[in-house]
């Protein structure tokens, strides 16, 4: 009897570097590098391809390339010592991009700092590579910080070594002796509902509408991250971070692949990269809107999740995530925020709209119009709402009381999926809108084909009613981010 052959499982496209950086679409070229830097050379060599290639279990090849990187691209003069962490540009640039994105969203600026964006960068290294990145790339300033006297030392002598942006950079020493802000003696701090407190160690002591539980065998134990560190009245906009990934060196030494060096309090944490995001997510429930954003790295998928659970539970404004593909190393961004979003304003001129379109591009090969248009049917099913779906022509009319446009509003984010990449509602803003009308709102969603892997949708008010054309644009473009989050997720999920 012949055997059947197994079918492979398409890999459904990873997201792709991101679009803003320089890489994106011209990668670094070993060859060029090499006959324009004389010191890179002796690391560069061909395979039977004839393509170059470096040796990345080399420490010295990786720190060299990262340093003719930083030159030719950025005119940054750099070095590190043997045995310090040494990153990879092009991923590094992908996070600076990445909070780009998160700046530019609906979490409003403080006027503090002016115009002038301000970082914090947690455990800097002597790489001090997203201080020096963020400053060239896009004149951020930045206070980066770190333990080591070594780390200390050559992030200065990085810092100093391009004074064009030397007054962006601050590097701060982090010591053990937590000079905790003074709220209530640290040991009465609230959290964001008032019912709990914490220590002087940033824990929860008393229970309140949530805790952060944690293995007694995996709590943090080490210096201060960010309560001890940032001053009193510090506003920052961001503060980013490459923890530490790993419970033990010997469980950093498993990727026989790479070798990009790191010191054990670069690369170790008891209880591991969970335990020190914690603590930020700890730090960040007293110091709240101190921070427009706290964001880090994440190294396991399964921790990502464990993390946002965590965030839920603190009652955090907004989170978002995102995944950073660099070769064959994949990471995750996990970020999140205690700023009430600001309030979205339609302008007349959209909100006056009985047609509005939008197009859904990068569809991935799997899904059809078909699919795409019972997705319509079902966001709008969910709610209550009346759906009638045509499939000869391609639409779905839709009937929805006040009260189901407000749970399609409302209940928006929780269609767009667990890592919450689609934008929170004003509730204020939207149930002043929709208490308006006094007649049930009625349009059409309409799915029409262009070019393969690209549709255009189209909404259509079956009213002549301008009270709700308001409550229409906004529901259009919730139903364009759920649809663009299902269908496009080979995109970038942060615009």
């Amino acid at each position: 009897m012949p055997s059947k052959k197994k079918s492979k499982r398409k890999r459904p496209d990873r997201p792709t570097i991101h679009p803003k950086n320089k890489y994106a679409d011209n990668p670094p070229d070993f060859s060029l590098l090499a006959s324009l830097y004389p010191s890179f050379k002796p690391y560069v060599f061909y395979s039977p391809d004839g393509r170059p290639r470096i040796d990345w279990t080399d420490f010295n090849s990786t720190r060299e390339l990262t340093r003719v990187l930083l030159l030719h691209d950025h005119g940054l003069n750099w070095w590190i010592p043997d045995g310090q962490l040494c990153p990879t540009v092009p991923n590094r640039s992908n996070y600076i991009h990445w909070i780009d994105d998160l700046l530019s969203d609906i979490i409003p600026k403080n006027n503090i700092n002016g115009d002038i964006v301000r970082g914090f960068d947690i455990g800097t290294g002597a790489n001090c590579i997203y201080p020096l990145l963020g400053a060239s790339l896009l004149g951020w300033s930045f206070v980066g910080s770190d333990v080591t006297d070594v780390a200390i030392e050559w992030a200065e002598r990085n810092v100093k070594d391009n004074p064009h942006i030397s007054e962006l950079i601050e590097v701060r020493k982090v010591t053990n002796c937590q000079e905790i802000h003074s709220i209530e003696d640290s040991n009465n701090a609230e959290s964001v509902n008032g019912e709990n407190k914490m220590d002087v160690n940033g824990s929860v002591v008393e229970s309140g509408s949530f805790t952060l539980p944690v293995d007694a065998n995996k709590n943090y134990h080490g210096p201060p991250i960010l309560l001890g560190v940032v001053r009193n009245d510090e506003k920052f906009d961001f503060c980013m971070c490459n923890p530490p990934f790993f419970e033990t060196m010997e469980e950093a030494g498993l990727n026989p692949k790479t070798s990009c060096g790191g010191t054990p309090e670069e690369m170790v944490c008891p209880g591991g990269e969970k335990a020190f995001i914690i603590r930020i997510i700890e730090d960040s429930v007293v110091l709240k809107e101190s921070f427009r954003w706290y964001t880090s790295m994440v190294g396991r998928k399964a921790n990502l999740k464990f993390l946002i659970s965590k965030l839920r539970d603190v009652g955090v404004t907004i989170v978002k995530t995102t995944e950073f593909v660099q070769g064959q190393t994949c990471r995750w961004g996990l970020a999140w925020s205690f700023v009430p979003p600001a309030r979205k304003i339609i302008s007349p001129f959209v909100a006056g709209k009985s047609i509005l379109s939008f197009m859904l591009e990068g569809i991935q090969r799997q899904f059809s119009a078909m699919d795409v248009l019972q997705s319509v049917e079902s966001f709008f099913h969910t709610s209550g709402a009346s759906c009638k779906l045509n499939a000869s022509s391609f639409d779905v009319d839709i009937t929805a009381s006040n009260e189901q446009c407000y749970v399609i509003l409302k209940d928006e984010g929780k269609l767009c999926g667990e890592t919450a990449n689609c934008s929170p509602i004003d509730e204020e803003s939207n149930s002043s809108n929709l208490h308006t009308p006094q007649n049930n709102l009625c349009f059409r969603i309409s799915v029409f084909q262009q070019i393969p892997g690209t549709l255009l949708v189209k909404g259509s008010l079956q009213q002549k009613d301008s009270s709700v054309s308001g409550v229409f644009s906004s529901i259009i473009k919730h139903l364009e981010e759920m649809l663009k989050y299902k269908f496009c997720r080979a995109k970038p999920t942060v615009k």
